[in-house]
């Protein structure tokens, strides 16, 4: 009988310490939802194109290489 009340015990201090770590943020995971605070999770922006643009597709640097060739008067230069 004297063990299973030392049993009772051992869980309920167990249970508490456990209850007492989450709360302060030292549990495994951080908080549990009941009053400790967790670090933000910064915000999730669209995904960067994974293919790489070479020169000759990207628009941009054609129209400053045309730009580039291009006298004042509009005609080509040489």
């Amino acid at each position: 009988m004297v063990f299973l009340v030392m049993l009772v015990i051992a869980i309920g201090v167990v249970v508490l310490v456990m209850r007492a770590a989450a709360v302060q943020g030292g549990g495994p995971g951080g908080s549990d939802g009941r009053g400790g605070t967790r670090a933000p999770r910064p915000p999730r922006g669209p995904k960067p194109p994974q293919r790489f643009l070479a020169p000759d597709d990207d628009p941009d640097f054609l129209r400053e290489l045309d730009r580039r060739t291009k006298r004042d008067d509009g005609t080509p230069s040489a």
